[in-house]
């Protein structure tokens, strides 16, 4: 079968597509980055602690940001972004989206330039900020499914 000259292009631009989002989440899930998990929680059956216990188990080192807690599994947790002892090159939302939007905010003040928001989380305001002020943003994808597929692509 003889593909179309559209259907070249659109087969053209979903390769594409998929080679910026794999150059993008190697950008995001580099051995070397410092994560925050905004929403992490010490509540088990939550995401928030999934993934936080996730990556550090994945061996990144990461901080828990929620006002609501003051420590997960012996390990402080932070109000905000803001009382970070470091700035996260990545920070990973787990919270409703109208919390997303005023995270990124803060994420953009504090000169944070990469924002992963779970599925759940994103809204198209906060999405949109994060691409008019710089800031790479993955939504629509777990971070805990694609740094496992990231470290058995390393194993490689």
């Amino acid at each position: 079968m003889v593909m179309s000259e559209e259907e070249m292009h659109e087969q053209q631009q979903e390769w594409e597509k998929s080679r910026r989002r794999e150059s993008l989440l190697e950008e995001f899930l580099r051995p070397s980055h410092v994560f925050a998990v905004v929403g992490a929680t010490p509540k088990r059956e939550k995401y928030g602690y999934k993934i936080f216990k996730s990556l550090k188990e994945a061996g990144y080192k990461v901080y828990a940001v929620n006002p609501n807690h003051e420590e997960i599994e012996g390990e402080r947790c932070y109000a905000s972004l803001s009382e970070l002892p470091e700035k996260p090159d990545v920070v990973d939302i787990v919270v409703p989206p109208a919390v997303t939007e005023q995270i990124v905010r803060e994420a953009h003040r504090l000169g944070i330039k990469r924002i992963w928001m779970q599925p759940g989380a994103e809204s198209e305001e906060a999405i949109k900020f994060c691409e008019e002020h710089g800031i790479s943003v993955i939504h629509g994808l777990c971070v805990m499914l694609e740094s496992l597929r990231a470290a058995r692509k390393r194993e490689i």
